[in-house]
């Protein structure tokens, strides 16, 4: 199961709703003002604001983020339930591949496309950073591969976590340009590639440092369970505040690290971009001069990701220049990546809140019968005022980020002015990260062109 995902786990909802006929359906039926969009784009700009320039109480920032309960003895429960994962991710792997190959040929009621968008994609993401990572206990491949014999050659520790970072950036384009979103037996067929090179990596290198740098899936799991409440501590399951643990544990280390987290954000924003009209109207206006779709496709993907990883580096450069300070940009942008986790953690939520909600019975379905699927999906109709979570999910993923970076801030100076202006420009790419979250879920949806 835990490379179910391939190109899939990194897609976006608007591939999702296509890949289920839900697409205009969905956003029918959740469609909000823009302006009301606008104005709470306004109200996030404001909230940052005041956030950074009114909470200056050192001991009660302190305190906050250091809050937490003991809960239970995690060993325990590890005994009880780790070879319980283990064996249902087997089971859920071994059914993806089988119903994707020999199950019915309609991403509608096939066991794959729903467990794989819905279950994995929509489901358990939003566990992972709303509740905490189990995704080490079901990955099939990491229980393969902790239980042969691994490790026989050195990871080049050079490398860091960009072959993920690669590996994610591939897993959107597959995603978005290949037709794995609608045909099962693709989809089956790209699982079971995925699975094999997994395995055989986790082997060769050893699971520890495979799945930290090089596996997509595995790193995702874990750069949003970061920010989840519920986390292993000194044996004991812990309760946290959300967000706050990557501030003690420096979670990010490199400049790898902060490109990983910054394609979180950016592939929900290139996927929400091509699956609007007024992307598909863009993409179609310059392929009419001649530009090959596909190339330009590629153009828009990774110089949308290039500008957005310039503007937070150039963010911590203008912040270095401008304080008194030994710490430099680098230091200062390793340091204050943290947040974009919680953006990345908002901007999913909203796209793929209802999207989950609206398939569940769906999902429910093929989960109790995998092999005799119905012959009537059932689809939630949403109220129209159930759209108004999409602002409320991104405008709170913001809020935490700015917390976070404010936290930060305090951790790093000792004076409460430095420790201010420190945020300013690291809050402004944050504010606009959310303004173009915000705009493009209140845009109507349509196919990619020319895909």
């Amino acid at each position: 199961m835990g490379v179910v995902v391939l190109a899939l786990f990194v897609g976006h909802v608007g591939a999702s709703n296509a890949a289920v006929g839900l697409q205009s359906a969905s956003k029918e039926a959740l469609s909000v003002p823009q302006w009301l969009y606008m104005s709470t784009g306004g109200a996030a700009i404001g909230a940052s604001a005041v956030l950074a320039s009114l909470v200056t109480d050192r001991q009660y920032i302190r305190e906050t983020h250091r809050w937490g309960r003991n809960l239970v003895d995690a060993e325990r429960l590890r005994h009880v339930f780790a070879p319980l994962a283990a064996v249902l991710g087997a089971v859920l792997l071994g059914l993806t591949l089988y119903r994707g190959f020999v199950g019915p040929q309609l991403p509608t009621v096939n066991f794959a496309v729903l467990f794989v968008f819905v279950g994995l994609r929509a489901g358990l993401t939003m566990t992972t950073y709303l509740f905490g990572n189990v995704w080490p206990a079901l990955d099939p491949t990491r229980t393969v591969a902790t239980r042969l014999p691994n490790g026989y050659l050195d990871y080049p520790r050079r490398l860091g976590r960009w072959p993920a970072v690669v590996g994610l950036l591939t897993l959107v384009w597959a995603e978005t340009t290949t037709g794995v979103t609608e045909e099962p037996t693709a989809l089956a067929t790209a699982v079971l590639v995925y699975t094999a090179l997994t395995t055989l990596g986790a082997v060769a290198f050893g699971p520890d440092q495979w799945y930290r740098n090089v596996d997509p899936v595995s790193v995702v799991f874990e750069f949003y369970g970061s920010i989840a409440p519920l986390t292993v501590e000194d044996g004991r399951l812990r309760l946290r505040l959300p967000g706050m643990r990557p501030i003690e544990n420096r979670f990010v280390t490199g400049v790898d690290d902060i490109a990983f987290a910054i394609a979180l954000v950016w592939e929900l924003t290139f996927s929400g971009f091509v699956t609007t009209e007024a992307g598909a109207s863009v993409v179609r206006a310059i392929a009419a001069v001649g530009v090959p779709p596909i190339p330009l496709y590629a153009a828009l993907y990774l110089g949308g990701f290039a500008a957005f990883v310039g503007a937070y580096l150039l963010a911590a450069r203008v912040t270095a220049d401008r304080l008194t300070t030994s710490r430099g940009a680098r230091e200062l942008a390793v340091r204050f990546a943290p947040p974009l986790v919680a953006i990345a953690a908002g901007y999913h939520l909203a796209h793929y809140f209802a999207f989950f909600v609206s398939l569940s019975p769906s999902l429910a379905g093929v989960l109790f019968s995998p092999l005799s699927p119905t012959a009537n999906p059932i689809v939630l109709a949403l109220p129209a005022w159930f759209g108004g979570s999409n602002i409320a999910f991104v405008l709170v993923g913001h809020v935490l980020a700015v917390w976070v970076a404010h936290t930060i801030a305090y951790e790093l100076f000792p004076s409460r002015l430095q420790a201010i202006y420190s945020q300013f420009a690291f809050v402004l790419v944050m504010v606009g990260y959310t303004v173009a979250s915000l705009w493009l879920i209140s845009l109507p949806t349509t196919s990619p062109a020319f895909l």
